[in-house]
């Protein structure tokens, strides 16, 4: 919104200043202080609130340590976390590009379904909430849209450089998105390149680093690449949505782990928003260029704010939990900035805490069903699921747990920006 403003006002009286928001940075760094700003003020509002009106979250016992303390500490707070995205993005970037759209439905879409899951659960007294198909039906429907936007729009394409020999298109799947253009490198060199619509991701720490889906399509004949690749493609995005999503919301146990998390991943995110949307900078790193992806710095910028402003009052003790209306939204986001930015291959690493906290619930009931089957006695691999309840019950303090988890997710994120270059 002010981006228009102010070019506005550049355009027509030569405002002084006014230039600056034509800068990603600028307006990246002023939706992290503004994001701060909303959740620490709006935040405070919004717990004495709940307060006030005894939203607080119901207690399972667990026999975990320390559980009791928390009973009645005000739930939904992840209505400042979606505050503290929304604002900042609304006001700085560009709402027109089009993943700056998908990442605010995305946000939206998601956080509606965990409100209406904690509403049942505060006000209608239902401990189970919102019945787990029609989350996954949300979910689903969430990676449908976002497929389709991917696969579909014409204004989601990435850069190829045209060489001698090289076809500018490479299977059936592709479609041209403007002419050939031509840019100059640092040392003077002319190079050639064209706008391509075509579902692509990056493999990590490989030489030939783009993998088409078309080619995963050709497997099962070249005749069925061009019905078969949006359907591999979509179902993949559904699948990543869905994984991740839950994941952050099963990660969300203990205070302030899936939100530290969820800041950590999605930096790692922006970096590559960032690197991917500057021609420069992609062609140094020999990356994927996408065009107009930088814009969702601004974004990035915002999520991460919003998450370490939250997670002031957040930590421990917490003195507000996000509800599902902040944990399905975080994973939600999370999962959509990896298919966004062409780096769904990395989701195992950068999203690593979230996937194995659902892999642990996985194994545990699995397991236990499979004994009780074979030896009409259920047994488990943990002493409870998630994996953070088990170090809990191993008698680990929580602060340690969140604090080691958090290590565990910055290194995996160093992993993950380091694959840039390693090739």
């Amino acid at each position: 919104m002010l981006y228009y403003l102010f070019k506005y006002l550049r355009d027509e009286f030569g405002l002084s200043g006014a230039g600056l928001f034509q800068y990603i940075t600028f307006r990246a760094g002023m939706a992290v202080v503004l994001s701060l700003v909303i959740t620490l003020i709006f935040g405070k509002r919004l717990i004495r609130f709940l307060q006030r009106k005894q939203i607080g979250e119901t207690i399972r016992d667990l026999g975990l340590q320390g559980e009791e303390s928390k009973r009645g500490t005000p739930t939904m707070g992840g209505l400042i976390i979606i505050a503290g995205i929304l604002l900042p993005t609304l006001l700085f970037a560009r709402i027109g590009n089009v993943y700056i759209l998908m990442m605010v439905l995305s946000t939206v879409w998601l956080g509606l379904i965990g409100f209406l899951d904690d509403y049942i659960k505060v006000f209608r007294k239902n401990k189970e909430g919102l019945a787990g198909r029609f989350k996954i039906l949300g979910q689903v429907g969430l990676g449908i849209i976002i497929g389709f936007t991917m696969y579909y729009n014409q204004h989601v394409v990435t850069t190829r450089e045209i060489r001698s020999g090289q076809p500018i298109l490479n299977n059936s799947a592709e479609t041209l998105a403007g002419e050939p253009y031509t840019r100059m490198d640092e040392q003077g060199n002319l190079h050639t390149y064209v706008q391509v619509q075509a579902a692509v991701t990056t493999v990590p720490f490989s030489k030939n680093h783009e993998l088409s889906y078309a080619k995963i399509a050709s497997i099962f004949g070249q005749g069925a690449v061009g019905w078969l690749t949006p359907t591999i493609y979509i179902l993949f995005v559904i699948l990543i949505i869905t994984g991740i999503s839950n994941g952050a919301n099963i990660t969300d146990g203990i205070d302030g782990l899936a939100t530290g998390t969820s800041a950590i991943a999605g930096l790692a995110f922006g970096v590559f928003a960032y690197v991917s949307g500057n021609y420069v900078f992609a062609g140094y790193l020999n990356i994927m260029h996408i065009p107009n992806l930088g814009e969702l710095s601004i974004f990035v910028g915002a999520f991460v704010g919003a998450c370490i402003g939250f997670l002031w009052y957040n930590s421990y003790p917490a003195q507000v939990f996000m509800g599902d209306t902040g944990s399905l939204a975080l994973g939600g986001i999370i999962a959509s900035l990896a298919i966004i930015v062409r780096k769904e291959l990395l989701v195992p690493i950068i999203c690593g805490v979230f996937i194995v906290e659902n892999l642990s619930v996985m194994i545990q009931v699995s397991y236990f069903k499979y004994t009780k089957k074979k030896y009409g006695e259920g047994r488990r691999v943990f002493k409870m699921s998630p994996l953070h309840h088990h170090y809990q019950k191993l008698g680990y303090h929580e602060s340690k747990i969140v604090t080691r988890f958090w290590i565990i997710g910055i290194i995996l994120v160093v992993v993950s920006v380091v694959s840039l270059k390693i090739q």
